[in-house]
């Protein structure tokens, strides 16, 4: 689980962001200014920041100047998001030491992926590597064992690496060739009807963690966080 702090003045879009990045299994902390982030800042550090250009109190750009000029906070992965669309000014978020821009409106996936991308090239996922963890479900890769409501959960070799592949794109929708591919392996052949008796087990063994697995209909399954 990745901490990320969401800086950003508007309510709504906060509250969205926040709620996003909270049902791929992200711990979130959101604020309405710069101060309030500030204060936060000094006692911990989050995995990522998403921080908005335009807030009442401090411009973004100048916020992300501050970071790299910190050499506590220098090399924490920053997103900036803006509504400005000029190309100036994305290059301009860029160079000051931003490590993406985004510009409103933007999806929930992209969102998803975009802060998916950012962990992984810093290394803000390096603990969670060897853990994937979204809502009651548990996986130690290590010890290949899955854990629901920290109990035990009895999978075969197949449904667990069919777990771990939705777990670990949480959010995401996995078509059924991608994930007949990645667990069946490129030369399988055998009917997707396989895939679908998988999916029903796997939800069956999940108990109420299975409601967590979604049939995205045609295309193939996603797996995400229920409230």
């Amino acid at each position: 689980m990745s901490l990320i702090y969401v800086v950003e003045d508007d309510k709504n879009i906060r509250e969205i962001e926040t709620f996003a990045l909270k049902n791929v299994g992200h711990e979130v902390e959101g604020f309405e200014c710069a101060k309030d982030f500030y204060e936060k800042l000094k006692s911990e550090h989050p995995d990522l920041i998403l921080l908005d250009v335009m807030l009442p109190d401090e411009d973004g750009l100048e916020i992300v100047k501050k970071l790299r000029e910190n050499g506590d906070t220098k090399t924490l992965p920053v997103i900036m998001v803006t509504a400005k669309t000029t190309e100036l000014d994305k290059v301009k978020g860029l160079d000051i030491g931003a490590d993406d821009y985004m510009v409103k409106p933007f999806g929930v996936m992209e969102l998803i992926s975009r802060v998916k991308a950012l962990l992984r090239r810093s290394g803000g996922q390096a603990a969670e590597e060897k853990t994937l963890t979204l809502g009651n479900v548990f996986i130690d890769k290590e010890k290949h064992a899955v854990y629901v409501d920290n109990k035990i959960c009895e999978l075969t070799f197949k449904e667990y690496e069919l777990l771990k592949l939705l777990m670990t794109n949480a959010g995401i929708v996995t078509t059924r060739e991608v994930i007949l591919e990645k667990v069946w392996g490129t030369d399988f052949e055998g009917e997707s009807r396989t895939l679908d008796m998988h999916i029903k087990t796997l939800r069956q063994k999940l108990k109420e963690g299975g409601s967590m697995i979604k049939t995205v209909r045609n295309v193939g399954y996603i797996m995400t966080a229920t409230e």
